[in-house]
């Protein structure tokens, strides 16, 4: 990435998001890896998962993992001009819930961290990358928890898009640009 920019980049379950996100950056160049994943010794699946993205990420790279406090906003507002990739928000949004405890609260018991994130977000120097699940395409879950993520992560993933320069959506592999501000400015010169 060449202009610092902040991109959103969103998919569904194993649509390639992740790598696509990655590959945004330009090869060799430094760049500060936050993952929100939390580790869960318990879980082969889970830790294999995030094995599988530690390894195919360049040596260059930082890794910074989010912890059970909920830094995100502030890991962002610490290096807010280095090159970064922020991977996932769907887990940052879970933690968040489990943090507070929010599950069953009323809606909007999380609304400060997020608009904590939106605002760290919002005032980033450098060139930023957000990888995020779409989760709004698949039929309504059946559960109280399962519909608050998927409303909480839906109006997330709009207030991320709105103050993006760059909207992806990756579907089966394949990127498709659904906003690009430099783009636009460009075509009206």
């Amino acid at each position: 990435m060449s202009n610092p920019h902040r991109t959103l980049v969103l998919g569904g379950a194993r649509s390639g998001k992740s790598a696509h996100a990655e590959a945004l950056f330009s090869p060799g160049a430094p760049v500060r890896y936050v993952a929100t994943a939390r580790r869960d010794s318990t879980d082969i699946d889970w830790e294999s998962r995030i094995d599988q993205h530690r390894v195919r990420r360049p040596s260059q790279w930082s890794t910074v993992e989010t912890d059970a406090s909920g830094d995100l906003a502030i890991q962002l507002e610490r290096e807010n001009s280095a090159a970064t990739l922020v991977d996932d928000l769907g887990t940052w949004l879970t933690g968040e819930f489990d943090r507070h405890n929010a599950w069953e609260s009323p809606r909007g018991t999380i609304t400060p961290a997020v608009d904590a994130l939106i605002d760290s977000v919002q005032n980033y120097c450098g060139s930023l990358v957000l990888v995020s699940p779409e989760v709004g395409l698949a039929v309504i879950p059946e559960t109280r928890s399962g519909r608050l993520f998927r409303d909480e992560i839906g109006t997330l993933n709009a207030r991320l898009a709105a103050i993006c320069d760059r909207v992806v959506l990756v579907v089966a592999g394949l990127p498709l640009v659904l906003k690009d501000t430099a783009a636009q400015t460009e075509g009206t010169k």
